[in-house]
C-alpha cells in the first residue's frame, strides 16, 4: 500500500499567502541603512540650514514610501524600468499650493534616488557597494552644504516708497535707509518697476541669509 503523501495545507498557504520569509530579514536591514542615510540628509543637512518642517515631513515619508514599494516591485519581479518609470512621476510633484524650489526639488530627487538604489540593489551589488553609493552622496551634501556654498546669498522684494532715492547718485542713501528699515546687511540693490502714480517702486535686495539674525530666503 502507498504512503500517504498528501500533507494538509497550512491555513497561510491556504489563502495564498506566507506569514514570514527570509526576505524580511533583507527588508529590516536594508530598511534601517536606508532611514540612518534619510535621517542624515534630512535631519542634519537639509533641516540644520532650512529649518523648514513641511519639507521635513515630506521628504521622510516620500523616501520610506518609495523604498517600500521598490522593494515590493523587486519581490514581484515586475520590470526595474517599468518600476522606476513610476517612480519618475514624483520627480516632478508641483504643489499647487507652492511651487517647490530647485533646492527642494534636488533634496526631493536625491531622496527618491538614494531609497530607488538602497530597495532595488540585487545580490550581485555587494554591501560594500551600496555603502559607497550611500556615503558619496552624504559626504558630497555635506561638502557642498558646509564647505563650498557656506554663504547663500538671497533675495526679497519689496515695495520701497521713497523714489526719491531711487536715482544713482543716492545708492548708498537708499541701502542705508532699507538697511535701517529691515534690519539686514545688504549687499546690492536692483531697482524693479517703478509706480509714478502712487510713488512706488519695487526694490530687490540681496543679503547673505547666514549672517543675520532671523531670514529666511524661501520668502521673494
Amino acid at each position: 500500500m502507498l504512503p500517504n503523501l498528501i500533507y494538509p495545507l497550512s491555513k497561510s498557504e491556504t489563502l495564498g499567502f506566507s506569514l514570514f520569509s527570509d526576505d524580511a530579514y533583507v527588508l529590516l536591514v536594508r530598511l534601517a541603512v536606508n532611514m540612518i542615510v534619510l535621517t542624515i540628509l534630512i535631519r542634519y543637512f537639509y533641516y540644520e540650514k532650512t529649518k523648514r518642517k513641511d519639507y521635513l515631513f515630506t521628504y521622510y515619508l516620500i523616501g520610506t514610501i518609495t523604498f517600500f514599494l521598490c522593494f515590493g516591485l523587486m519581490q514581484m519581479d515586475i520590470d526595474t524600468g517599468m518600476g522606476l518609470g513610476l517612480f519618475a512621476i514624483f520627480g516632478i510633484i508641483r504643489y499647487r499650493t507652492d511651487a517647490i524650489e530647485i533646492k527642494e526639488m534636488t533634496y526631493l530627487f536625491m531622496i527618491i534616488g538614494i531609497s530607488v538604489v538602497n530597495a532595488l540593489a540585487s545580490n550581485e551589488l555587494s554591501i560594500s557597494e551600496v555603502g559607497v553609493i550611500n556615503l558619496s552622496v552624504i559626504l558630497l551634501t555635506f561638502i557642498l552644504e558646509n564647505l563650498w556654498l557656506m554663504k547663500h546669498e538671497t533675495r526679497k522684494t519689496v515695495n520701497y516708497e521713497r523714489i526719491d532715492l531711487i536715482i544713482p547718485d543716492k545708492y548708498e542713501e537708499m541701502k542705508a535707509d532699507l538697511e535701517k528699515r529691515t534690519g539686514l546687511t545688504i549687499n546690492r540693490v536692483e531697482i524693479g518697476k517703478i509706480d509714478f502714480l502712487n510713488d512706488t517702486a519695487q526694490v530687490r535686495i540681496y543679503y547673505f541669509a547666514d549672517d543675520q539674525a532671523f531670514s529666511d530666503y524661501h520668502n521673494q
